[in-house]
């Protein structure tokens, strides 16, 4: 019987996949980075069922990855941002940006060094820098005739040239 968690796994990478292993929680990270925060902007961009989005938010919040917050402009709703944890799988999820456009989709994105507009190599490294940029100081560039089969608000926004952890304007 296949079990539910890894409890019986004495390994670094078992308890980080207790964390972020389940199915859209690593989707609900990566536009964490790209500056979605808001319930309705994740659901809309990931077209994620709502009862598994607030599971997950749920969850990534009780586990010290997101921040909620109460959302200031809208009343009785919540703003969502990486903390200092979240913010250190930055590495991990650019790594597997990278591996899944070398692999299985072609990447729709391109990152750079904000501060001289470098091409980061696959390790997330600025070779005119020479230095490994925190996501703060990388900008996400979309590679031109992806993304135009959806048209919600946050796709729209996020065909734009954004820095990351910066909110999106949707």
């Amino acid at each position: 019987m296949l079990g539910k968690d890894y409890e019986r796994q004495e390994c670094s990478l078992a308890r980080a996949l207790e964390v972020i292993g389940e199915r859209w929680t690593l989707l609900i990270i990566r536009d964490a980075f790209y500056g979605v925060r808001r319930f309705n902007d994740f659901q809309a961009h990931l077209d994620i069922p709502k009862a598994v989005l607030s599971d997950r938010l749920a969850g990534l919040v009780a586990d010290g990855v997101l921040a909620r917050e109460p959302d200031p402009d809208h009343g009785g709703r919540y703003l969502y941002s990486l903390t200092d944890q979240g913010r250190d799988l930055w590495p991990a999820l650019h790594a597997l940006l990278v591996w899944g456009g070398r692999y299985r989709y072609p990447n729709s994105r391109t990152f750079k060094h904000a501060a001289c507009s470098t091409k980061l190599d696959d390790s997330g490294y600025c070779t005119t820098c020479e230095l490994t940029p925190p996501p703060d100081d990388i900008v996400m560039e979309p590679r031109r005739g992806r993304g135009k089969l959806r048209d919600d608000p946050v796709t729209v926004a996020l065909r734009k040239p954004h820095r990351l952890l910066d909110p999106v304007e949707a």
